[in-house]
């Protein structure tokens, strides 16, 4: 069941949930966290079917945040649901009018689950300085698209200016299957990497984050190639002249792993939509190191805290495994103490004889 209020206030709203959680019982209870959403009226319907189809999967309560007129008079129009089409989930929509827009935080908060995590979700436009927003503070998690925006690379650009432990974007869940592949396909590599192509659309901002990722793990160089798309349409890694690893995937379904001197194999790889991408994004509610070093790879820049990301390659020597070097060098370590604490007791009992002897002489010279 769907309550409008119309003309409302925070309180209102408030003592609504409180009452359609009383009526709906069972449906209420084992919220996950809050998710916050900001779209415009022209995409609050896309916006809300994305994160009731992301809810399935995450009970949560959601608080969609529709900013209207600045110039009209200061007013609130909400819509409350409890369970119904949005299952164990709750769901307020509020349209906002006036100065009211400028201070949406003042009827979110009051909103908020009780002991839940928080993550909120620009659809669409978002603020220059994300870290900084009203809305964005009070949230674990925030996530944004650039794909939305004109220029999805200068877009990509800016988020990576402000970037701060917590952020990421849907621009870089879309290439999650990419990275998957590309990290079994590597999984049993002894060769070392020496370059890498990125194939998608001009401005695509998923491509130009693949292309930073395989930068920051595999350490070289990854040259982007415009295709027909639709998005990514391909990604090689080159071992040497003659050994590749490619994967193909022309017509957004279907891609194909090939391997110099091994057959193809036919994996599904289809583009998802944006509820899935939004349901990836819910499952982890701590801060996204890979995202942020392809961020600093693909842009060059260091976010809020100006320190560059931490860049850890992939590929290792099958000979010298990580463990074996450090067991190595630990062995290594203890080896020179204990020739050290050797050295240094032979020094000692050396000397020992000596001061014996000189206090026998002495003692012999006071007999005699």
């Amino acid at each position: 069941m769907t309550t409008i209020l119309w003309d409302t206030n925070g309180t209102e709203i408030v003592k609504t949930l409180a009452a359609e959680r009383r009526t709906a019982g069972a449906l209420a209870s084992g919220l996950a966290l809050t998710l916050v959403v900001i779209a415009d009226e022209k995409h609050v319907d896309e916006a809300r079917e994305a994160a009731t189809q992301a809810a399935a999967a995450h009970p949560c309560r959601l608080l969609v945040v529709v900013r209207r007129k600045v110039d009209a008079d200061d007013r609130l129009d909400a819509e409350v649901q409890v369970g119904g089409q949005m299952g164990a989930n709750e769901s307020v929509v509020m349209r906002m009018y006036g100065r009211l827009t400028l201070h949406a935080e003042s009827v979110v908060l009051p909103l908020l689950a009780s002991d839940a995590p928080v993550v909120t979700w620009w659809h669409g436009d978002t603020p220059e300085k994300l870290a900084y927003d009203a809305l964005a503070v009070q949230a674990s998690r925030r996530v944004t698209d650039v794909s939305t925006a004109e220029d999805p690379l200068a877009a990509l650009r800016q988020r990576a200016k402000d970037y701060a432990p917590g952020d990421t974007d849907l621009a870089w869940t879309r290439c999650t299957p990419w990275r998957a592949l590309l990290a079994s396909g590597l999984d049993d590599v002894a060769a070392v990497p020496t370059s890498a192509e990125v194939m998608a659309e001009p401005k695509n901002a998923s491509a130009a984050l693949l292309a930073g990722w395989l930068t920051a793990r595999l350490g070289v160089k990854v040259k982007q190639v415009p295709s027909r798309g639709p998005g990514i349409t391909g990604a090689e890694v080159r071992f040497g002249r003659n050994d590749v690893l490619r994967i193909d995937r022309p017509d957004g379904y279907l891609a194909t792993l090939s391997r110099t001197g091994m057959s193809d194999r036919q994996l599904p790889l289809k583009r998802r939509s944006l509820g899935d991408l939004l349901a990836e994004e819910l499952r982890r509610l701590d801060a996204d190191q890979p995202y942020a070093d392809a961020l600093s790879a693909v842009t060059g820049d260091k976010g809020l805290d100006g320190r560059p990301a931490k860049r850890e390659h992939v590929w290792r020597d099958p000979m010298r495994p990580a463990a074996r070097r450090t067991a190595g060098k630990s062995a290594t370590k203890s080896t020179a103490k204990k020739r050290t604490t050797t050295t240094k007791a032979k020094k000692t009992t050396a000397k020992k004889p000596a001061k014996t002897t000189a206090s026998r002489s002495s003692g012999r010279g006071r007999r005699s």
